[in-house]
């Protein structure tokens, strides 16, 4: 008799337990994007490439890069212009310059920096609104030339780049 009544009152407790739950909503984001419910769409304008020295696939790759970051991060709908968030700006910096240098004064390492100037505009918190440039860079073995590896280095300086913009724009920390 005395388990039936312990089973009784596991199962009314169990019972109430999933009520309370289910009765509640709360929404966690393990990513850390942190957008006001207000935000509901995004827009993203061409950067060109203003560096003194241009690299002809840059400026599609870097929009393209920074799109696909909200879209797929975010629940924002693209804007083909003026959403509630906006990005734009434009390539400022790509240069290539040694990063160490041999006893022989030769360079064994090479370094490709990008930068990018970014105005972010809130539309609905104006004092998020940023207009900072970004730089990231990578380096690699002087014994290749630059056209051998420059697009994987382009591809892996912007995500660098997209993920830095992204977080300051999108996540409080």
């Amino acid at each position: 008799m005395r388990i039936i009544a312990l089973s009784a009152r596991f199962t009314f407790v169990l019972f109430t337990l999933l009520l309370v739950i289910s009765g509640c909503s709360v929404n966690y984001s393990f990513s850390g994007v942190n957008i006001s419910e207000e935000v509901e769409t995004y827009s993203v304008d061409y950067f060109p490439n203003r560096a003194p020295l241009v690299q002809a696939q840059l400026s599609q790759e870097f929009t393209n890069a920074l799109m696909d970051k909200i879209q797929g991060n975010t629940s924002l709908e693209l804007s083909n212009s003026g959403g509630d968030v906006q990005f734009s700006g434009e390539i400022t910096g790509y240069a290539m310059r040694p990063a160490a240098i041999t006893s022989a004064e030769t360079a064994a390492r090479n370094r490709l920096t990008i930068t990018v100037r970014v105005k972010y505009i809130n539309a609905m918190d104006p004092d998020l609104d940023f207009d900072s440039s970004f730089s990231r860079y990578e380096e690699y073995d002087a014994t290749q030339s630059l056209a051998d590896v420059e697009n994987d280095l382009i591809l892996l300086i912007v995500e660098d780049l997209v993920e830095d913009i992204f977080n300051r724009a999108f996540i409080s920390w």
